[in-house]
């Protein structure tokens, strides 16, 4: 492990058992829509700040955003209270991406209660339908730009366009796309599409990288296998765009935390010291304010 500090722009905490947050995705008999079953695995436990703070103490962690986790709760702000309570236990997370539904009429009320909270900054909504060109989607979307917010949108290859035409519509509000365009297969003809994608993405300047969550798509990923994707992203978006992340603890079921770590430290071996800075920590504490 090289003593190289690290900003993780993309982590989970959870509490199981608390009587007012729901993960959706890691119920039991619940499957999750890429990755099946196998999410259930995570709730065999907790994972706290505590126990990230532990695991992470040998990769120079510095600082860590979470993204939203509680999926299916009936008050999203009641994550973003929990959260805040564990920063001001432990220090972590020093930044929180929240959940909001910006496509609901009454949106402004979730983000003014998220917004109450100092370590808020940003939202995460997965949505519904072709949500990226719908205006009621646009009109949720413009409050991120009112309120300061970065905004992290999951998207694939054939909805890359639409992205980054929203990118445009909006040209103050940060975007963040997350886990690196989540390709789901490892196919030339894919990798293709998926190259193509992004670069259509990096073409908006207020679109920013992140690269994550390489192993949910590729359960014997290695270095090397990761190596075209991480390596496409930092020439697309450039150095100063993109942000390094772990997506952890959901990547635990692949891998250890030092093992990613090192692998992203490999594959940019080649890059100046101030790059590697930036993209480590610099980009990320920039962007989230943290």
């Amino acid at each position: 492990m090289q003593n190289q500090p690290f900003v993780d722009a993309h982590v989970h905490f959870y509490d199981m058992q608390h009587p007012e947050l729901i993960y959706g995705d890691w119920q039991l008999g619940v499957p999750h829509p890429m990755l099946g079953m196998k999410l259930q695995k995570l709730a065999e436990r907790n994972y706290l700040a505590e126990d990230y703070i532990a695991e992470t103490r040998a990769a120079h962690v510095t600082k860590a955003v979470h993204v939203q986790a509680a999926i299916g709760s009936k008050d999203p702000v009641k994550e973003t209270e929990w959260l805040q309570a564990a920063a001001d236990r432990t220090g972590y997370p020093h930044g929180i991406v929240a959940y909001a539904d910006l496509r609901d009429s009454s949106v402004e009320k979730v983000l003014e209660g998220h917004c109450r909270y100092p370590n808020m900054r940003g939202i995460r909504d997965f949505s519904y339908g072709d949500y990226l060109a719908e205006p009621d989607f646009w009109r949720g979307f413009e409050l991120m730009e009112k309120y300061n917010l970065v905004s992290s949108i999951s998207a694939q290859w054939p909805d890359m366009v639409k992205l980054r035409d929203l990118a445009a519509r909006f040209p103050n509000v940060q975007i963040v796309i997350d886990h690196t365009g989540a390709p789901q297969e490892r196919t030339a003809e894919y990798f293709a599409k998926w190259r193509e994608g992004m670069s259509t993405l990096a073409e908006a300047d207020n679109i920013v990288c992140k690269i994550s969550g390489l192993a949910m798509t590729d359960s014997d990923w290695t270095a090397d296998s990761i190596r075209p994707y991480v390596l496409h992203c930092i020439e697309a978006f450039g150095p100063d765009r993109c942000i390094f992340a772990t997506n952890w603890p959901v990547d635990w079921l692949w891998s250890s935390y030092d093992t990613v770590v090192n692998a992203y430290l490999e594959i940019t071996a080649e890059f100046s010291d101030a790059e590697r800075t930036a993209m480590f920590s610099g980009n990320s504490e920039r962007l989230y304010r943290i």
